[in-house]
């Protein structure tokens, strides 16, 4: 049986003439940071004082002693961060140059001192872009010319941490005979029954060569055989009736153990063991009288996608552990989230991730790894493309939430709309990455999934790649440059990425800025932006319905949030009600990868912003949204679940202070994953441009809104609300926060961690009408008063 040896421990990072610490997984910038040679890049202006170390070459050193009776020992890299030579026993035994790729190298007999010399990513970018020459990107790094994961070269929301160092697990893997190579399961169900085709490829020892061996498969108590004397095999099993795997909201996840054992007569040479799940997945892009759609299909139900961009949890990804992904990732849960698209800037993640995806019913959407800019399709990049597409496909493919392979981000928009075009003069950019060879790969290892070539992209150069009507679409214009409102502008077929930003959590920020007076363009908040004219945007966003603060960070700090969060609503309610039309909104983004003002639900210390708690409202099953438009305003009734909906709308007409003007009730039913639009009755809707009246619907629980003019035009009252303080029966250091609304109170928001750092609030913006009340649950905020929480409210007033 193959024997493994892990080396995790006894290694040393050379710095100067010093052996320091070295911790694997890991790399450069960690080891520093724990040897106190470096500060905490994440804190203050501290990036930029570290920006040496992705100008270094760096050595790592380990002394591996091993004694093995196998015939063979292999020197498994599960990655390398990037350009590396290793040597062990002063024997070259390899090089790489790609991040993204495992890599594997015969060690037999050697023992001895092993280094891993790594070169700067920059050196290793600037040598490739000599041979390939020039190509445009949209930052001034060369992250194109490098296998490497793009944003650790900075990013509008990222920090510029170039990365070396052994960033996934290393071993010694001993063996004799054979060993498996790869295992591809093809996992299908045709009218109640589950196949599982397994292709696998063995490695054999040249006393291994033409032997006679045997592959054993076994999946839901279900068992095939196979003996073979080549590399390569396929055994294949049928379930009858398993149950099926759906996303979330949809049915259970039920997994399968998937075993299979390579043998030698009746002894093990070795094992593979992964989960799977039955399921099928297809993508509509058929041709209809909108244009050309692009919807989900799940065990034959169309699905309206509810979601989030995932970037890398961290710059630098080896700290990254598997109960973070899974706090993570059940924030998305939490935010009634049910896909993750993991973009192509960022790294194929941690098995950690995916199998967390698979438990949660979260479908997961693959990026191959390419991001805003022209790619060389030239060598040595080619056949590294190849090369890490082979190895991440066959990877994932067992996972039963990956639903959706993607080319690229935003390459073909670029090409065609960012100037690119006649700067390449004819020079290769990656588009035979996108339509060639990665549609090719996934063919013919992964038929079972869907391909898309980029996002955006239209289908075919027959339309735009933006073009809102054809495939995926990605709205930017919005943030960039117009209201939030100008979401209502059009109905995408499938909204690939939007968004809008505020800063992160008060507590994240004096975390992150200790002793800095906080302001909108103090120091440290302006390096904690690095978006283009990032500031300036937040302040036009809420110019638009509020009067700017002057002098007042909290008052800002709030209002960018609220901001925030109602744009983000504004485009998910009106793409909702266009279901089936449009199917599905991926917001840009779930997570932060530092401290820092960004497009994120969750900021970079994991502290949820209100958008977050908005997403759980949008995202939920059942909404109600008012949607203006020339031809008068609309209910629109979204209903995801199951069962048909019925209920009884109160739509009331309310002057600011509260109190009615007239009223009317709708009976509605909405039958399964299907939307309702009715007309609101004329008597109903605010004169237009009304600074007087609003209009509320509700509906089981659930309220919309519809104000005709901005904030900061409406006569909204002095809002008065009353609050106190309830302990929690069980206990845990829980308080209810307790709210009673004398007049209109909008968009009341508990910042809770302004309570106690670890605190949180289970709600984020709620509007309340004269004479209601909320409760806002309050977890690790320790013991608070009512002048502490009433210091933590905010609200609109009308500013």
């Amino acid at each position: 049986m193959k024997d493994v040896t892990p080396l995790t421990d006894g290694w040393s990072l050379c710095h100067a003439e010093a052996l320091l610490p070295a911790r694997v997984p890991g790399c450069v910038h960690t080891d520093l940071l724990a040897a106190d040679v470096i500060p905490d890049p994440f804190l203050a202006r501290n990036e930029t004082e570290v920006a040496w170390v992705g100008r270094q070459a760096w050595t790592y050193v380990n002394h591996v002693s091993h004694d093995s009776a196998h015939e063979r020992t292999d020197l498994v890299f599960e990655g390398l961060d990037t350009a590396a030579r290793i040597t062990f026993a002063d024997r070259e035994v390899g090089t790489t140059r790609n991040m993204h790729r495992t890599y594997r190298f015969d060690v037999t007999g050697l023992t001895g001192r092993l280094d891993v010399r790594f070169a700067s990513a920059y050196d290793e970018a600037e040598a490739v872009r000599a041979l390939t020459g020039d190509r445009p990107n949209v930052y001034p790094e060369p992250f194109q010319y490098i296998r490497k994961m793009a944003c650790s070269f900075g990013w509008d929301w990222g920090p510029t941490l170039v990365t070396a160092g052994i960033w996934r697990p290393v071993r010694l893997e001993h063996w004799s005979t054979a060993r498996l190579a790869s295992v591809r399961p093809l996992v299908t169900v045709d009218e109640g029954t589950g196949h599982v085709e397994l292709r696998i490829r063995v490695e054999r020892t040249a006393q291994g060569a033409g032997r006679g061996l045997r592959a054993r498969a076994e999946v839901a108590g279900e068992e095939a055989e196979i003996r073979f004397d080549g590399d390569e095999a396929v055994l294949r099993l049928d379930v009858e009736h398993p149950r099926l795997w759906w996303p979330r909201g949809y049915g259970g996840q039920p997994l399968y153990d998937l075993d299979v054992t390579l043998l030698d007569g009746d002894k093990e040479l070795d094992t593979w063991r992964r989960r799977i799940g039955f399921r099928t997945v297809e993508l509509d892009r058929s041709a209809d009288a909108h244009g050309t759609g692009f919807t989900l299909v799940v065990n034959g139900e169309r699905i309206f996608a509810r979601g989030v961009n995932w970037i890398p949890d961290d710059v630098f990804p080896s700290r990254v552990t598997p109960e973070r992904y899974r706090t993570r990732l059940s924030q998305a849960v939490d935010a009634n989230i049910d896909l993750v698209r993991i973009w192509g800037g960022g790294i194929y993640e941690d098995e950690a991730f995916y199998d967390a995806c698979d438990e949660l019913g979260l479908m997961v959407w693959q990026d191959f790894l390419f991001a805003c800019a022209a790619y060389p399709e030239e060598q040595p990049l080619r056949g590294e493309v190849e090369a890490e597409a082979r190895d991440n496909v066959v990877r994932l493919m067992p996972h039963a939430s990956l639903v959706l392979w993607n080319g690229n981000n935003e390459n073909l928009w670029g090409f065609r709309d960012w100037g690119w075009e006649p700067e390449l003069d004819s020079a290769s950019w990656g588009e035979g990455y996108y339509l060639g060879l990665l549609p090719c790969l996934v063919a013919e290892l992964d038929p079972t999934r869907p391909y898309a070539a980029g996002s955006p992209w239209s289908g075919s150069w027959d339309h735009h790649p933006n073009d809102p009507d054809h495939g995926t679409y990605h709205s930017w214009e919005v943030w960039n440059r117009q209201d939030y409102a100008e979401y209502r502008a059009n109905v995408p077929r499938f909204v690939a990425e939007f968004g809008w930003q505020a800063p992160p959590a008060m507590a994240t920020l004096r975390r992150a800025l200790p002793g800095e007076e906080l302001a909108p363009d103090s120091p440290g908040m302006l390096h904690h932006q690095k978006a283009e004219d990032g500031n300036g945007k937040l302040d036009r966003g809420v110019a638009r319905h509020f009067a700017l603060p002057e002098g007042d960070f909290d008052r800002w700090h709030y209002l960018t949030q609220v901001v925030q969060a109602r744009a983000v609503a504004t485009g998910i309610e009106h793409w909702r009600s266009h279901w089936p039309r449009c199917a599905g909104t991926v917001v840009w983004q779930l997570n932060d990868c530092w401290p820092v003002s960004s497009w994120a639900a969750v900021d970079g210390d994991g502290r949820p912003k209100p958008l977050h708690h908005e997403l759980r409202r949008v995202y939920a099953d059942r909404l109600l949204t008012l949607q203006p438009g020339d031809e008068g305003t609309v209910l629109a009734v979204a209903n995801q679940g199951a069962a048909h909906w019925h209920t009884s709308v109160a739509l009331r007409l309310l002057r600011a202070d509260g109190t009615s003007v007239d009223g009317s009730t709708i009976e509605v039913t909405v039958a399964p994953r299907s939307v309702a639009r009715l007309p609101v009755p004329a008597g109903l809707v605010p004169a237009a441009r009304s600074a007087e009246e609003f209009l509320v619907a509700d509906a089981d629980g659930l309220r919309a809104l519809y104000f005709p003019v901005p904030d900061k035009d409406f006569a909204y009252v002095e809002p008065v609300f009353d609050v106190g303080t309830e302990p929690v029966a069980d206990g845990g250091g829980r308080i209810d926060v307790v709210v009673n609304a004398r007049t209109l109170v909008r968009d009341l928001l508990l910042q809770a961690d302004r309570l106690g750092p670890g605190a949180r609030a289970d709600r984020g913006l709620t509007t309340l009408l004269p004479g209601e009340q909320v409760r806002i649950r309050v977890d690790g905020c320790g013991t608070v008063t009512a002048d502490d929480v009433r210091a933590a409210l905010f609200c609109v007033d009308g500013r």
